[in-house]
């Protein structure tokens, strides 16, 4: 054999000994970095599942138990949050709230009550005596210096007086009221106003008194609500019942004093205090006519208003 060639041969098996033998270690530290990476990794995984616990499924529980030695993990646990808290506390609130406004409500009535009682004991109520037995609220008259309520109206008419047995209505007396044609027109309002009016200018009071009642009770929003009452008034007032003429004046007036007959009624309310001998009144109502109606003071009403002064004597 060629010792030349052997020796190159040699060389070579030498040469790769020794790079087996170099390549072994470097292999086993690449094992090692990778372990070492792994198990990196799989600590900062459990530690965002311990940071971040929750139920959306972006993160599980933690591989790595809280208790030691156990191989078992933890789940959390449910309490009441603070809205679940909040929304009970706003519940009873509530509740307790409707409680109080319903014993406010109690209260108010009792006060009301005891309120009608104490004026029905100081005085009570006037109303005028008719067929249906309905009557206006008790009303207040204004007096014209301070524009202050001076007195109600059961003191400044008194108490009606009791109502005397009727007797029923004579056949010809029953026989000219049914002469009267009632208005049959497609204002229904209009129609009876016309027929009560038609009855008091033919000398019906009684029978006038219990129409236009009946009207300013149906109708007490129709344009004619304001000749309604103020005839009303005049109806008991020609009939020589002044105390029930009274109230419907003063309802008539204070109702709406731009009404187109509440300076009328205001006027007439002071005839009633004359014929009552209610000086005093009487000169409050005809105060309050001239210094709210001036135009009708001096003008259409001019000469009833004169008569009414030339009757009293007013400071």
């Amino acid at each position: 054999m060629n010792i030349g060639r052997i020796a190159r041969t040699w060389s070579l098996g030498s040469v790769a000994v020794a790079l087996l033998a170099t390549s072994v270690p470097a292999l086993a530290q690449d094992n090692g970095e990778e372990m070492r990476i792994r198990r990196l990794e799989q600590e900062v995984k459990a530690l965002q599942r311990k940071v971040f616990p929750g139920a959306d499924g972006r993160y599980f529980e933690p591989e790595i138990s809280a208790t030691p030695n156990t191989g078992t993990t933890t789940a959390p646990t449910n309490s009441t949050t603070a809205v679940t808290d909040i929304l009970a506390r706003l519940d009873a609130l509530e509740a307790q709230l409707q409680r109080q406004t319903a014993q406010n409500e109690e209260n108010a009535n009792t006060l009301r009550v005891l309120g009608e009682r104490i004026a029905v004991l100081e005085g009570g109520a006037v109303k005028p005596a008719v067929a249906t037995n309905t009557a206006p609220a008790t009303e207040t008259i204004v007096s014209p210096s301070n524009n202050a309520v001076n007195t109600n109206v059961d003191k400044m008419t008194g108490n009606a007086p009791p109502a005397k047995p009727a007797t029923g209505p004579s056949a010809e007396r029953l026989a000219a009221v049914q002469a009267i044609a009632k208005p049959q027109t497609d204002d229904a309002g209009d129609d009876e106003y016309s027929y009560g009016f038609r009855l008091w200018n033919a000398g019906f009071f009684p029978e006038a008194a219990q129409q236009l009642t009946m009207f300013v009770e149906k109708y007490p929003k129709h344009s004619r609500i304001s000749y309604g009452r103020n005839l009303l008034g005049r109806a008991y007032l020609d009939d020589g019942k002044a105390r029930e003429a009274a109230p419907w004046f003063l309802k008539n007036y204070q109702s709406d004093k731009q009404g187109a007959r509440a300076g009328d009624s205001l006027l007439y309310l002071a005839e009633a205090m004359i014929q009552l001998k209610d000086t005093k009144r009487a000169c409050i109502a005809l105060a309050e006519f001239s210094e709210t109606y001036p135009a009708l003071a001096t003008g259409r009403l001019a000469s009833d208003y004169a008569a009414r002064r030339d009757k009293v004597k007013c400071g």
